[in-house]
């Protein structure tokens, strides 16, 4: 039996300390199984501290299966497999820092404005919820009656949609949604229509459930749907009022051509409206399930509007789908906190919801407006902007003569993070690499500096 002295400080617990110390030697296989650990009392006595420690220290290394007490006899090493407590190899000329600290500014496109946020009246409504007995109890399978009610008399006065709190379901994001309808349309279709560039996510849902994808071009100035007619898929998912990521949306008679063709093939249209609440030049355009509500699957949420971490998606379904998903999923958990459901509810209950859309419309145009002015001064002819009329970020072409793959890579260099284009491609792929910029999350000298840093880098 050693005598284990240990250098003890003040910075934490005594009995922390010894425990870490033991938890040390045992893993590092400096003390072999079954050896003998000095008793309480004599490890108290080395260490000059109380037996109580040492007790605590010892308790804990044996709840944790590092030794055993083996009653009068005293307490014993286990034994330990010790191939799993190797330390890693230390690679030569390695540099071993943080890379989130090498980023000093990161243009995402999946934050929102901290600084805005209504704080306050959020935690205060939270604060009311939490004091409902419905709050203590497991929520309704496609979400709460409350919140569905508030978001269907909000679809109907900001996206013109009639509906009812019946036919929304809630759900935890968008693709979670896709991957539980392409469930339920799986047992009639076999193959689905996507744009093309378009929302990788919403691609993975469907391949998923092993659809077939048919590709629908769209380009900068919008959607060609000369050759649906041709296609073999009578299902078809579309971001019309803010495409992703091209940030064009459909006109009137695109829409009306979409309706007239899911209609004549008795199809659907996944409509996904992901942030149609931010426009800068004009009202939001009035979504195609307001236009037939029969053949159109609408698709919201409050992530770019109003916080990712919220995790609260939904789902208009047309009646002749309402009652096949329901009896599919009645059996199943909501995926979405309650918590968080009555508190929106709450939220866009008291008017809250339409005030922050408002004031957040206005503080995402004038950084908006930031950006696209500075790019505009820093690399003129350089680049071409794509998306400035909406959303939450932009798309630059840059003429430069390098790959998107560089862009990114230099730009990292300079501190700066920038996202790909190329995710979104399938066959329709530009000749120009495009690289996007979110700037919801970014302060106005945020955006200066990653601006002027990306001068550096590229120019």
């Amino acid at each position: 039996m050693k005598n284990y002295l240990f250098a003890l400080n003040e910075r934490s617990p005594k009995y922390k300390q010894i425990y870490e110390q033991f938890k040390s030697v045992i893993e590092q296989g400096n003390v072999k199984a079954d050896e003998q650990l000095p008793s309480i009392r004599q490890l108290a006595d080395s260490l000059q501290v109380s037996r109580n420690t040492t007790l605590m220290a010892y308790n804990q290394l044996v709840v944790e299966g590092y030794i055993r007490g083996e009653g009068r006899k005293g307490y014993f090493v286990n034994q330990l497999e010790p191939s799993l407590y190797q330390e890693s190899p230390i690679l030569p000329n390695k540099k071993r820092a943080s890379k989130k600290e090498s980023v000093r500014v990161d243009f995402r496109t999946d934050a929102v404005d901290q600084s805005h946020f209504p704080l306050k009246i959020w935690r205060r409504i939270a604060n009311q919820v939490l004091t409902l007995p419905e709050s203590f109890r497991y929520g309704e399978p496609f979400g709460e009656v409350s919140l569905r009610e508030q978001i269907a008399a909000y679809l109907l006065q900001s996206r013109g949609v009639r509906t009812d709190a019946d036919a929304i379901i809630i759900g935890s994001s968008t693709q979670q949604m896709l991957i539980n309808l392409g469930h339920i349309l799986k047992e009639d279709y076999s193959c689905i229509i996507v744009e093309d560039p378009g929302f990788h996510g919403a691609r993975e849902a469907f391949q998923f459930h092993h659809f077939s994808l048919e590709y629908l071009p769209v380009y900068v100035t919008g959607a060609d749907l000369s050759q649906i007619k041709q296609m073999d898929s009578d299902l078809i998912y579309v971001t019309p009022s803010h495409h992703s990521p091209y940030g064009v949306n459909m006109s009137i008679q695109q829409r009306q051509t979409l309706i007239y063709w899911a209609n004549k093939v008795q199809g659907y249209i996944i409509e996904d409206d992901y942030d149609s609440e931010f426009r800068y030049t004009q009202r939001p355009f009035p979504a195609l399930a307001s236009i037939d509500a029969t053949r159109v699957i609408y698709l919201g949420n409050f992530s770019k509007s109003f916080l990712p971490g919220l995790r609260i998606s939904y789902m208009v379904l047309p009646k002749q789908l309402i009652n096949r998903y329901k009896n599919q999923f009645l059996n199943f958990e909501s995926s979405t906190s309650l918590f968080s459901q009555f508190t929106m509810a709450k939220f866009m209950e008291n008017g809250e919801w339409n005030r922050h859309i408002k004031r957040m419309r206005l503080v995402y145009k004038r950084k908006m407006e930031h950006l696209v002015s500075l790019l505009k001064k820093h690399f003129g002819q350089s680049i071409s902007i794509i998306g400035e009329q909406s959303g939450l970020y932009v798309l630059i072409k840059v003429y430069l003569g390098h790959s998107e793959e560089w862009l990114i890579e230099q730009a990292s260099l300079y501190g700066v993070k920038v996202r790909p284009t190329s995710i979104y491609f399938i066959k329709n792929h530009p000749e120009t690499p495009m690289i996007k910029l979110g700037f919801s999350g970014l302060s106005y000298d945020e955006i200066e500096l990653g601006v002027n840093l990306l001068r550096k880098a590229w120019l």
